[in-house]
C-alpha cells in the first residue's frame, strides 16, 4: 500500500472502457500522470491489457458489469475514447456512481444521428434541413418518395464512417439502407441530404459546463462512396471570419444536446457559399491521433491530460503549456496483402523526422482502406507550415507502404 501512495496521486483509480491501439494512448498517459488505470475490454488480447495496472475481458457495451466492475474497484473516473460503442456504459457508470461525466440523457440522444438531427435542426444550429430514420427494409416504400438525391445514408449509431455512402439515384436506395444498417447496432440507418463542401473536424471538451472548443482542423477523405478519414492538420486554413461561425455553430450544438461534461468530437462541412453543415457528433474524444498528438502540437494545449484530470475531479486547466505547431497526420491506408517483411520504422522516423505510430505485424493481412478500421497506423509531422507537414506525411506514408514486403 505505501509503494501505491507514492506512485499514484491520492491513489485516484481510473476506469478505461476500451483497450485498443488508439485508446491505449490514454491508458499510457493516465498512468505517466501517476493514477491507477484499469481497463476493460472484450477482447483478451486488447494492447491496453498490457499497459493497465489491472485488467478484465468484459464487453464494454454492457453497462450492468462494468458498472459492477467499477463499483468493485470503487474507481474515481471513467472515460472512454475514440470509440462510440462505450458511450452509453461510460455515462451510465458515471451517473450512478455520481462521478464526472456525460448525463446519460444527452449520451442517448447522441449515439442517434436521427435525434441529433432533429435537436440541431429545432435548435438552428447550422445550416442543415431534413433527415429520415429508417427502422426496417419495409419502411422504404414510404420513405423513398420523400427522398430528394442525392443523399447521404449512415448507420444511425455508428462511427467511422462504416456503413455510410453517398447515393446518387433511387435504384440504390435500398442497397445504402442494408450497408448502413449492416454498421449499426441497433440495425437502424438514416438518410440525410448530400452537402457538396470540404470536410473538417471540430474538437471540444465541456468542464462541467464550461465550453472549450479546443481545435478546429482541417481533414483529408477517400474519394466517394465511403468517405473515409485519411489525416487531420492544424491550422484549419480556414479563414477567420468563417472560423468564427463553425466554432459558434458547435457551441449551439453542444448546448442543444445538453452535454455537461466530458469530450464532444464533432465533423462537419463548409460549402463554397460558407454554409456549415455539422454532419456527425460523438460524445467522447475523437480517434486518429486527435487528442494524443494533433491537439496538444497543434494548439500547445494538455488535451488527454486535462480530459483524465476532470474524469477524476482534479483541476484542470485549457491555456496552451506549450508554442502551438502546424501539425498533420496521414492514415496508414495502404497497398493490400499478407506482410511478410516490415521496414526499419525508427529508421524511417528518424530520417523523416516524423512520428510514426502503427500496429502492423509480420502475418497481418493488410485490407482494402474503406473506414478507419482498416488503417494501419499513422505519420504524424509537425514544423511551421502546415502545408509541408501534410506533404512529408504523405511522402512518408508512401515510403512506408512500398517498404512492406507482402507475400
Amino acid at each position: 500500500m505505501e509503494t501505491l501512495k507514492k506512485t499514484h496521486p491520492m491513489n485516484k483509480k481510473l476506469l478505461m472502457l476500451g483497450g485498443g491501439f488508439l485508446q491505449n494512448f490514454v491508458i499510457k498517459k493516465a498512468k505517466s500522470m501517476g493514477y491507477y488505470v484499469y481497463c476493460l475490454d472484450a477482447d483478451p488480447n486488447a494492447l491496453g491489457f498490457q499497459f493497465a495496472d489491472e485488467y478484465a475481458v468484459i464487453n464494454i457495451v454492457d453497462e450492468k458489469a462494468c458498472l459492477a466492475y467499477a463499483r468493485e474497484k470503487q474507481v474515481d473516473g471513467v472515460l472512454t475514447a475514440a470509440t462510440d460503442f462505450s458511450v452509453l456504459t461510460m455515462s451510465h457508470i458515471a451517473e450512478v456512481m455520481n462521478l464526472p461525466g456525460i448525463n446519460y440523457r444527452s449520451a442517448k440522444i447522441i449515439k442517434n444521428k436521427a435525434s441529433v438531427r432533429k435537436l440541431l435542426f429545432e435548435a438552428h444550429a447550422d445550416d442543415t434541413g431534413y433527415s429520415y430514420e429508417i427502422g426496417s427494409i419495409d419502411e422504404i416504400a414510404e420513405i423513398l418518395p420523400k427522398m430528394k438525391f442525392p443523399i447521404m445514408m449512415k448507420p444511425v449509431d455508428g462511427s467511422g464512417s462504416r456503413g455510410a455512402s453517398k447515393v446518387e439515384r433511387a435504384e440504390d436506395f435500398a442497397k445504402a439502407v442494408e450497408f448502413a444498417m449492416s454498421g449499426s447496432i441497433t440495425h437502424r440507418a438514416v438518410a440525410e441530404p448530400f452537402v457538396d463542401g470540404r470536410e473538417y473536424g471540430v474538437e471540444s471538451f465541456v468542464d462541467n459546463g464550461d465550453i472549450h472548443i479546443l481545435a478546429v482542423m482541417q481533414k483529408d477523405m477517400t474519394l466517394p462512396p465511403y468517405y473515409a478519414e485519411l489525416g487531420h492538420a492544424i491550422p484549419s486554413g480556414v479563414k477567420e471570419e468563417l472560423e468564427i461561425k463553425v466554432k459558434t455553430c458547435v457551441y449551439r450544438a453542444i448546448c442543444a444536446l445538453g452535454v455537461n461534461h466530458g469530450s464532444v468530437n464533432m465533423d462537419l462541412l463548409i460549402t463554397n457559399g460558407g454554409n456549415v453543415h455539422i454532419i456527425d457528433i460523438g460524445a467522447r474524444m475523437g480517434g486518429n491521433l486527435i487528442g494524443s498528438h494533433i491537439v496538444p502540437i497543434g494548439t500547445g494545449i494538455d488535451y488527454m491530460g486535462n480530459m483524465i484530470r476532470a474524469a477524476v475531479s482534479d483541476p484542470t486547466c485549457w491555456k496552451p503549456e506549450c508554442q502551438p505547431r502546424s501539425v498533420a497526420t496521414k492514415l496508414l491506408a495502404l497497398t493490400p496483402g499478407k506482410v511478410k517483411e516490415l521496414p526499419d520504422f525508427d529508421q524511417i522516423s528518424s530520417k523523416y523526422d516524423v512520428q510514426i505510430e502503427h500496429h502492423l505485424h509480420v502475418g497481418d493481412a493488410i485490407t482494402p482502406y474503406r473506414t478507419n478500421l482498416d488503417g494501419c497506423g499513422y505519420v504524424v509531422s509537425c514544423g511551421y507550415d502546415v502545408d509541408n507537414c501534410i506533404a512529408l506525411a504523405t511522402d512518408v506514408r508512401k515510403v512506408i507502404d512500398e517498404s512492406i514486403i507482402r507475400e
